[in-house]
């Protein structure tokens, strides 16, 4: 087995392991931003292409802050629930914008807790990631042509995952603006008939 092969099977082992820290053991503590940062690159730092990235900023968390995906900080001091949320934006942002993030937190949040999404976020991602890393494990003995057409394969699957989450995403968006705006007309009528 060559050296690529073998570090690719140990970090699909590895990964396999990974599990995100459940909602309980999060830090019950508020934390700073630095504070907020080691403890987040510590928790997805493996899921990065390689080792000397850091998957998370201190203006990438501003941002979220600024846009609504993330509640504001409480004196500068981030809870449970932001790195709960923190956690699931980090995973989703691989595949999908901030903005498509942004209405399917809004939209999850709508009709369950934050303690609940969260958990069902995770045993999804958990299951996601024990079925690819037990298809690079079966895979990896079998030489680097083959772990090339298992690359092929999952970036199509990846491809074709996204493509559909961003269109169910685009229509349900699209659907709730436009039940929005009729609300607002209708409301507007009902003030001018008075």
């Amino acid at each position: 087995m060559s050296e690529a092969v073998d570090r690719i099977a140990k970090w699909a082992e590895q990964i396999e392991k990974y599990s995100a820290v459940e909602w309980d053991r999060l830090p019950e503590i508020y934390l700073y931003m630095d504070q907020v940062l080691t403890y987040m690159n510590k928790q997805i730092g493996v899921f990065e292409r390689s080792e000397n990235t850091s998957p998370l900023t201190s203006s990438m968390i501003n941002n979220y802050v600024k846009d609504g995906i993330l509640p504001r900080p409480e004196q500068k001091k981030y809870s449970r629930e932001h790195l709960a949320l923190l956690l699931v934006i980090c995973m989703l942002k691989q595949v999908l914008s901030i903005q498509d993030i942004s209405f399917l937190l809004k939209t999850l949040l709508e009709n369950t807790g934050k303690k609940e999404m969260y958990g069902q976020f995770c045993n999804a991602h958990s299951a996601a990631l024990k079925e690819v890393c037990e298809r690079v494990a079966q895979t990896a003995g079998q030489g680097d042509a083959e772990l090339t057409k298992l690359a092929i394969e999952l970036s199509i699957e990846a491809t074709a995952r996204r493509t559909v989450s961003e269109r169910i995403l685009s229509e349900l968006s699209t659907a709730e603006e436009k039940a929005r705006k009729e609300r607002e007309e209708k409301e507007k009528g009902g003030k001018k008939e008075k």
